[in-house]
C-alpha cells in the first residue's frame, strides 16, 4: 500500500460542492486531495433542473438570504463560465385559480432587486394572446410574466471545477472509495480503494470535508463512530425529457394546485425538459430512478397548461437525483430548506471533519468560501478568497461574445459544420481550440461514433476530463446519449474499454 505526505485537506465527494471546494482550496495554496467513489458528477450534480437561479418560489418560505446570495451568484457564474451558462427568459402564465397576480408581481419585484442584477433584463408583463409564447398554451392563459434566470450544463460545471483544481495542484481521484477514516496523531488517516482495479491506497490529511451528499450520514457515522443529532433528508427530484413542445427559446414555469412549480425548458435543440418532483426518499441513493407516479405527475402538471396533452409514452428519457437537504423538521418535502448547513466536528481543536448538508448548485462557490472560512483556524497557511473573478476553464470571454467565439472556431477549423462548432463551443468554450488542435479535415477527427461525436473528442475527454466509460461521455461530459442508439453506445463502450489507460 502506497503512502503520500500529509495533505492539508481531503475532500470526500466529487459533486459540485466537493469540486468547488477543491478548486478554491488549491487556489489558496493548500495541498488538496479529492476522491469520488464513482465518476465525477455521478449523483445529484448531474440530476438537477440545470438552472442557475435565485429560486423564485423560495421567497414564499422567507428564505431571503438564500435567494439574495443565489441571485448575486447568478451573474458571477455567468461571467465565469459563459460557455456552459447562458441567460434564459421564463414565462410564468397567470393561473387565476392559484396565486393572485399582486403576489406574483411582488415576488418578481423582489427577485429583480434583491441580487444587484446587471447583465440580465428585468421582469415584464406578457400578453399571451399576442405573444408567440402563448401559442402552445391553452386559451384560458391570457396574461403572463416574463423574467430572467440562467441555464447551466450542470455536470460540466463539476468537471470544470475539477479541471481547474487539478491545474492548481489538487489531486483529483474519481472512482476511488474511502473505506475508512480514522483520527490518528492529530491527522486523518484515510484508507482508499480504486473501484476499477481494487488497488489500495492510503493518505493522511489535516482536515476532511464530507461532501458526499446523499451518503453524508453513512460517511459521518463510520468516520466519527458516534451518532449525530443532525441528519440529511433525502428528497428525490425527477425529470422527464420529451420531444420538442414549442419552437421558441423561452422557458415556462408553471404553478400547480399543490403549491409546487414545474419548469418546461428547451433542451438540446430537439427536446423539452420537464421537472421537477419533490418526493421523500428512503433507500440506496445509488439506485434512484423515476417512478411511474412521478412521470404521471409531470405529464399531468404540464398538460394543465399546454394545448397538446403530454403522455407517458412520449417520454424519450428521464433522470432522478437525491437532494441531500438538511432535516429541519418540515412536514413536506417541498418546504424543506434548500439552504446549506455546515457542521464541524473536531477533537482537541485538531483534525476537523466538516460536513455539508444541503446546498444549491447556484451557490456552490459561496458554499466553498464558507467551508474554508470555517476551516481557516485549523489551516492558518490558507490564503484569501479568490474565486469571484477568474473564469473556469474555457470561459475566458464575455457572455455577449459566445456567437463570435463560435465563428472564430469555425474559421480556425473550416471543415466543421456550424451546429458541430456551436456544440463544441458550448461544452468546452475556448478549450475547443485545444481539443481540435492539429485537425485540418474531418478525417483528422478519427472515427465517428454517432451524431457528431468523433474519436478526437473522446480522446480529449479521456485524457483531460477523467472519462472512462461510454456513460461518462454520453451523459455527463456531453448530452450526446440522447442522439445515440443502443448499437452506437455499445460500439463506443467497446472502443473506450480497448483504449483505456485506467
Amino acid at each position: 500500500m502506497t503512502k503520500t505526505p500529509p495533505y492539508d485537506l481531503a475532500v470526500i465527494g466529487g459533486g459540485v460542492n466537493g469540486c468547488g471546494i477543491a478548486r478554491d482550496a488549491a487556489g489558496r495554496g493548500l495541498s488538496v486531495f479529492l476522491c469520488e467513489q464513482n465518476d465525477l458528477a455521478n449523483g445529484t450534480s448531474s440530476a438537477s433542473t440545470k438552472l442557475i437561479h435565485g429560486g423564485l418560489r423560495y421567497l414564499e418560505y422567507y428564505e431571503f438570504r438564500l435567494v439574495r446570495e443565489a441571485l448575486k451568484e447568478r451573474e458571477v457564474l455567468l461571467n465565469a463560465a459563459p460557455h456552459i451558462i447562458w441567460p434564459l427568459r421564463f414565462i410564468l402564465p397567470h393561473h387565476k385559480g392559484l396565486r393572485p397576480s399582486w403576489m406574483i408581481r411582488l415576488g418578481l419585484f423582489l427577485y429583480d432587486h434583491l441580487g444587484g442584477r446587471k447583465l440580465l433584463p428585468g421582469t415584464s408583463t406578457v400578453d399571451l394572446t399576442r405573444d408567440e409564447a402563448g401559442k402552445p398554451l391553452k386559451n384560458l392563459f391570457t396574461t403572463g410574466f416574463e423574467y430572467s434566470d440562467c441555464w447551466v450544463i450542470d455536470s460540466r460545471l463539476v468537471i470544470l471545477n475539477a479541471m481547474d483544481a487539478a491545474a492548481r495542484g489538487a489531486v483529483i481521484s474519481p472512482r476511488t472509495k474511502c473505506l475508512t477514516a480514522l483520527r490518528q496523531d492529530d491527522l486523518w488517516r484515510l484508507e482508499l480503494e480504486n473501484t476499477l482495479t481494487g488497488e489500495p491506497h492510503e493518505i493522511t490529511a489535516s482536515a476532511v470535508v464530507n461532501a458526499t451528499g446523499p451518503w453524508l450520514d453513512d460517511f459521518l457515522s463510520h468516520a466519527t463512530h458516534k451518532e449525530s443529532n443532525e441528519h440529511i433528508r433525502m428528497v428525490k427530484g425527477s425529470h422527464i425529457i420529451v420531444p420538442q413542445l414549442f419552437d421558441h427559446d423561452r422557458c415556462y414555469i408553471f404553478q400547480n394546485s399543490d403549491s409546487r412549480i414545474i419548469f418546461a425548458i428547451p433542451y438540446e435543440n430537439h427536446f423539452t425538459l420537464i421537472g421537477t418532483t419533490d418526493v421523500d426518499f428512503d433507500g440506496d441513493p445509488g439506485g434512484v430512478e423515476i417512478s411511474p407516479e412521478e412521470i404521471d405527475y409531470l405529464c399531468e402538471a404540464a398538460s394543465e397548461y399546454f394545448r397538446k396533452p403530454i403522455t407517458a409514452d412520449e417520454v424519450a428519457a428521464s433522470y432522478s437525483g437525491i437532494r441531500p437537504l438538511f432535516d429541519d423538521g418540515s412536514s413536506e418535502a417541498k418546504a424543506a430548506t434548500r439552504d446549506y448547513v455546515l457542521k464541524i466536528d473536531d477533537e482537541k481543536g485538531t483534525a476537523p471533519l466538516l460536513s455539508i448538508y444541503g446546498g444549491k448548485i447556484t451557490t456552490y462557490r459561496k458554499l466553498a468560501e464558507s467551508v474554508l472560512t470555517k476551516l481557516r483556524p485549523f489551516l492558518p497557511a490558507m490564503k484569501d478568497a479568490w474565486t469571484e473573478q477568474p473564469p473556469l476553464p474555457g470561459g475566458d470571454f464575455h457572455p455577449h461574445q459566445f456567437d463570435s467565439q463560435v465563428e472564430a472556431l469555425a474559421e480556425s477549423f473550416p471543415f466543421l459544420e456550424q451546429p458541430h462548432a456551436r456544440r463544441l463551443m458550448r461544452y468546452y468554450g475556448t478549450k475547443a481550440f485545444a481539443l481540435l488542435e492539429g485537425a485540418r479535415s474531418t478525417a483528422d477527427l478519427g472515427s465517428r461514433f454517432g451524431a457528431d461525436l468523433f474519436e478526437k473528442e473522446i480522446r480529449y475527454l479521456m485524457d483531460a476530463e477523467w472519462a472512462v466509460t461510454a456513460e461518462d461521455v454520453l451523459w455527463r461530459r456531453t448530452s450526446m446519449g440522447l442522439f445515440f442508439d443502443k448499437e452506437e453506445a455499445q460500439a463506443l463502450a467497446a472502443w473506450m474499454k480497448t483504449n483505456s489507460t485506467q
